[in-house]
């Protein structure tokens, strides 16, 4: 379980990488497909939070003999999962892409970089976790899929802060690359957790759920785009579901 935990968490930050393929052929996608997009990302991490982490730790949660304790625990984990992430957004030194091109501000690309970098975190914890722990239900698969269209996002941003159209490739595949570190934190959680394993899981999907509350709805619902990120939400929110019915 331990290495399929980290073999999926690396399958799916590769795919970040394959997402920026396109920026080598095509421009960088227009604002209008850039709201569906963003949207539809979030709705995959967002149906993968419920179903294949908070679903099983409820689940394990209802069959133990102290539902009330142990629920009340996860309940707790998951705020912690937020709570982590809203600190180490604050406490690390980034830059968003949105903020600096609203701002008109030269932007610091490493900063930028970073930014991306911590979003992908959660991403890998979450999938290393769920893997790890037999509940992956099709979210690997499904966090791939929706890396896909963020990898053309993120290298297209870079090309616009000055970089060469490979280079920022590349730089897309590096973030993407960093989600099997949050996968081998997720596998370390899940191996040490025993009867844990429900706040493990629920953890993780607190940190998914800042991402997606944080990250991808303000940026996909600007103002005019608000019904393409709805759209794109909801259907990303369908894709997963039938993945996890799937799997």
């Amino acid at each position: 379980m331990a290495a399929k935990g980290l073999e999926a968490s690396l399958l799916a930050g590769a795919a970040t990488g394959l997402g920026a393929i396109p920026v080598l052929m095509l421009r960088r996608p227009s604002e209008r497909l850039m709201a569906p997009m963003l949207g539809l990302a979030g709705g995959m991490m967002l149906a993968a939070s419920l179903f294949s982490l908070l679903v099983p730790a409820v689940q394990t949660v209802m069959a133990s003999d102290a539902v009330w304790s142990l629920g009340m625990a996860t309940a707790g984990a998951l705020l912690a999962g937020v709570a982590a992430m809203q600190m180490l957004d604050r406490s690390l030194p980034h830059e968003h892409v949105e903020e600096v091109e609203s701002s008109g501000m030269q932007p610091n690309v490493a900063l930028v970089v970073a930014a991306i970098a911590i979003h992908n975190v959660p991403e890998g914890l979450a999938v290393g976790v769920a893997a790890a722990a037999g509940a992956d239900h099709g979210m690997s698969l499904g966090i791939a899929l929706q890396n896909i269209p963020e990898g053309w996002i993120v290298a297209s941003a870079m090309v616009a802060l000055g970089a060469a159209p490979l280079r920022a490739a590349l730089i897309a595949l590096g973030t993407g690359l960093v989600e099997p570190v949050g996968g081998l934190f997720g596998v370390i959680a899940s191996t040490v957790a025993g009867a844990a394993l429900p706040m493990a899981l629920a953890a993780a999907a607190g940190a998914m759920l800042w991402v997606v509350s944080h990250e991808m709805i303000p940026a996909s619902h600007k103002p005019g785009r608000v019904g393409a990120g709805t759209a794109g939400l909801a259907a990303g929110f369908a894709v997963m579901t039938v993945l996890a019915a799937a799997f």
